[in-house]
């Protein structure tokens, strides 16, 4: 079974809730970027949050961006997500290692480092939605919990988990979001925090068999759930050529010229994905030529 996302309700519709599978998106972006454990867990934890709140975006170009800039040795995380489940991202600096923490866990609070987190939708209109919050645990989870909060006035409970092979391949990975709508009832309230004091942790439950289906009856126990909607998730990077060759035409036509006469073929990039893409001298004057005409 691939990545998917579940979109439900609960409680007469004052429980709103996502959870997400995200062991082969998380891989992806695992394998494309040759993260060291700890670089993989926290990537991770910020694509499965990414792919649900991509998804509840409405618009078919819908994009959302999460940034966390700290000072952490990871350099910092950036992913984007699109409203069809798909997600890429990529860290500052892949090749962190560091000590497990004092619960003996990969410690992401320590490579992400004190910081601020940003959320960028951009929904089409003249300008972006632009949400900032200072990170709270740098736990990434704590810290979406906190912005719901603060940025969108919305009590949510974000729960995200990656757990490592002894391979340093993904073994779990996913994630939960429940959010309160504006009426709901207080004893709705009190129940579902008592459901949530129960769980101990993501990965533990996925360990144990659990879909995104059954981590929602784990966490809304008690409450009639209404499955809304099965989404397909994955890492997808839509880089290519053309898009890179744009890239490349934005630096300037008196770079370009610069990297003719130098006479060697250059190599750019994608963050996202990692891709390398190569252009020869050739093409890059044909891109000179295009320039001038333009």
């Amino acid at each position: 079974m691939g990545d998917y996302i579940v979109r439900a309700t609960a409680a007469n519709n004052q429980i709103r809730a996502f959870a997400a599978t995200t062991k082969n998106t998380v891989e992806t972006a695992r394998a494309s970027h040759n993260t060291s454990p700890v670089a993989t867990a926290a990537l991770g934890r910020l694509l499965t949050a990414g792919s649900m709140m991509g998804v509840m975006m409405k618009g078919d170009k819908d994009i959302l961006t999460l940034q966390v800039k700290a000072g952490g040795p990871l350099n910092g995380i950036t992913v984007t997500a699109d409203s069809h489940g798909n997600v890429k991202g990529y860290v500052g600096n892949p090749n962190v290692i560091l000590h497990a923490n004092d619960k003996g866990k990969l410690d992401v609070a320590g490579a992400v480092g004190v910081g601020f987190m940003n959320v960028i939708k951009d929904m089409g209109l003249k300008e972006p939605y632009v949400g900032q919050t200072v990170l709270q645990t740098s736990e990434i989870a704590e810290d979406l919990t906190y912005y719901f909060a603060t940025s969108e006035q919305v009590p949510s409970s974000v729960g995200l988990g990656v757990l490592m092979e002894k391979d340093n391949t993904v073994r779990q990975a996913g994630g939960f979001i429940i959010q309160l709508m504006p009426f709901t009832e207080e004893s709705v309230i009190s129940k579902l925090e008592e459901n949530l004091k129960k769980v101990t942790s993501v990965t533990a439950l996925l360990e144990e068999g659990h879909t995104p289906e059954s981590l929602l009856a784990v966490l809304l126990e008690g409450f009639d759930i209404e499955i809304n909607e099965k989404i397909p998730t994955q890492f997808y990077c839509n880089c290519c050529k053309e898009r890179v060759e744009k890239a490349l035409i934005s630096v300037g036509k008196k770079e370009i010229q610069d990297m003719i006469r130098e006479g060697k073929e250059i190599e750019l990039n994608c963050h996202f994905c990692n891709k390398n893409y190569i252009f020869t001298v050739e093409e890059l004057k044909d891109i000179l030529k295009r320039c001038k005409r333009a």
